[in-house]
């Protein structure tokens, strides 16, 4: 038996009074960036329902060049979506969401993270980077990647926010801006 048997099960009752939604928009303009941490859910924290917002989810919750890519992607559907380039203004809110007590924090010591480095194979800058010690200081650093990205479209707003794990509240460190276009 598989251990994610009882996921099966629990995916049957799911299943029971699923009812599918149809390709489009979702319900809230906001797209999530949190870390997978299985302490934090941003369904749970955010009452989001099916449907309702994408969440994109790695270790630490860091704007990676992926990350980056999948919100120019998301931008350009959007748009698509809402009648093509010039139908709208803006399009939505990336909601950077770092968290307390991260695991990769154990990333800023050079000694556990050469460890690591060997045993996956990553590279000690890319562990340096993913690493979470203070979350205030990493979101900030995160919405500034992102909104200093040519990649981003000037129609999508960018907030910075810290997830506390030991009172599961969720407070805002960057409220939301476009990203100022270049000179």
């Amino acid at each position: 038996m598989t251990k994610l048997f009882p996921l099966l099960e629990r995916n049957a009752e799911f299943a029971r009074t699923y009812s599918p939604a149809a390709l489009g928009l979702p319900a809230v303009p906001v797209i999530v960036v949190t870390c997978l941490d299985h302490r934090i859910d941003p369904a749970l924290a955010l009452g989001l329902e099916l449907g309702d917002a994408p969440v994109i989810r790695n270790a630490g919750g860091r704007v990676t060049p992926a990350v980056i890519d999948d919100i120019a992607y998301l931008a350009f559907l959007a748009e698509q979506l809402r009648g093509g380039a010039g139908a709208v203004d803006t399009l939505f809110e990336v909601a950077v969401i770092h968290h307390t007590q991260c695991g990769t924090a154990f990333l800023a010591d050079p000694g556990f993270r050469r460890r690591a480095a060997e045993a996956t194979g990553l590279s000690e800058v890319a562990l340096e980077a993913s690493a979470v010690a203070d979350p205030q200081i990493t979101v900030k650093a995160d919405v500034e990647r992102l909104l200093g990205s040519p990649l981003l479209s000037p129609k999508v707003s960018v907030s910075g926010h810290v997830y506390d794990i030991a009172t599961g509240y969720l407070a805002t460190s960057v409220d939301a801006r476009f990203p100022q276009p270049a000179n």
